[in-house]
């Protein structure tokens, strides 16, 4: 394998850092509750993260992946779910095994982190910070915080642009579609880790430049002289 030194590391959220879907899928079964609505399962819910809060519980009021129309109810299931979600935003939420560890040998050695999800900023800094994520990241980037999020580039070359640091010399670091395609798009290399929420996806077919089983594999990819390990 040939090694890659990133000035620059982006890493996704959901999925990729952090388990949050049992905390998702209960927020949106009480919200399906008080619409009285059919609910789903935790394996369920898995499916549908990623695009955001409001593709999300549209997939599941609807109960498909590729909605092609807003439900009638959107707004008021927005609502109920943004304050079931708030309640218990990190309950069950677990961090991946070699987060930490990962985490910590990049910033030790000077590599520059960044987070950019799609999750919106009032559940991705609650969450970041009871997880003790949050100041490893000199630049977070939420769903809501710029008028598009992945895969757009947009936030990732936000990121770039924040650190001064050419595209090339940057690793988006994510678990689904979007992820990928959006690394690709602003110009860095791409690492799909092999668990998360992909969805209707293969690992194969992300088409990542790396593959990564654990967060703290990512130190493999830089010549040894860079980090100890």
């Amino acid at each position: 394998m040939k090694y890659f030194n990133p000035e620059l590391i982006v890493f996704d959220l959901d999925g990729t850092l952090v388990d949050s879907v049992p905390d998702i899928a209960i927020a949106i079964n009480k919200m399906l509750v008080a619409l009285q609505q059919a609910t789903y399962t935790e394996e369920q819910v898995r499916q549908w993260v990623g695009n955001g809060a409001e593709m999300l519980i549209t997939r599941a009021l609807t109960g498909i992946l590729e909605p092609t129309e807003k439900p009638h109810n959107l707004t008021q299931a927005r609502a109920l779910f943004n304050q079931f979600y708030s309640a218990n935003v990190c309950d069950k939420s677990e961090l991946y095994l070699g987060v930490i560890e990962g985490l910590g040998l990049l910033k030790a050695a000077g590599v520059k982190l960044a987070c950019v999800t799609n999750k919106p900023e009032k559940f991705t800094l609650p969450l970041l910070e009871h997880l003790g994520l949050k100041d490893y990241f000199q630049f977070i980037a939420s769903g809501d915080s710029y008028p598009v999020m992945k895969p757009d580039p947009l936030p990732l070359l936000a990121a770039a642009q924040f650190f001064l640091v050419d595209g090339a010399q940057c690793l988006m670091v994510g678990d689904s579609i979007n992820d990928i395609q959006a690394g690709k798009r602003a110009g860095f290399k791409t690492a799909a880790v092999s668990y998360g929420y992909a969805g209707k996806y293969t690992l194969d077919e992300l088409e990542a430049d790396y593959t990564l089983d654990r967060i703290d594999q990512i130190v493999a990819l830089f010549e040894t002289s860079v980090i100890a390990y």
